[in-house]
């Protein structure tokens, strides 16, 4: 089998299984969670296409899908960061809606938005586990970007 391939199901699988913690057990995502989405999707149809175009293509375009990881990983690190307290988070969609004085409810009602639904400082966390969702994705990432970039290299001398 093509490495090329089992870079995009790996890179494919990160998203689904977070849209999986959503259903099970019911994880609300924020929107962070929703950005690290995205650099896996594009990993994944940069591998697919390293798997069908000619050898000479194949080292570039995965070496692209290990950068395109690792934006996810940075927005993950970003995400870790805002978890921990460490710094505030750049998007103003994370911050929880909050009723302060001199706020009607319709003002209230018109800035709530039906995703994200959970504020990015509040880690969200499987049953059973001590590492945030945010954190094992950084993991993830870092992982399977350094694996990729390898087989990006492999893939240079056949």
């Amino acid at each position: 089998m093509n490495a090329s391939f089992l870079v995009a199901a790996l890179a494919a699988a990160a998203p689904l299984m977070a849209m999986g913690f959503e259903r099970w057990p019911g994880l609300a995502p924020c929107a962070l969670c929703l950005w690290q989405r995205w650099p896996y999707w594009v990993a994944a149809a940069l591998a697919v296409l390293a798997g069908l175009l000619p050898v000479p293509w194949r080292a570039w375009l995965l070496r692209a899908a290990a950068l395109a990881v690792v934006v996810s990983g940075a927005i993950a690190a970003l995400h870790v960061g805002v978890e921990q307290g460490w710094w505030p988070s750049p998007l103003p969609s994370c911050l929880a809606p909050s009723v302060g004085s001199g706020t009607s409810v319709d003002d209230l009602l018109a800035s709530l938005t039906p995703l994200p639904s959970k504020p990015c400082d509040e880690p969200a966390y499987l049953p059973g586990l001590p590492l945030s969702v945010a954190t094992m994705n950084l993991i993830y990432a870092l992982a399977l970007a350094g694996w990729t970039w390898r087989q990006a290299g492999r893939s240079g001398r056949v």
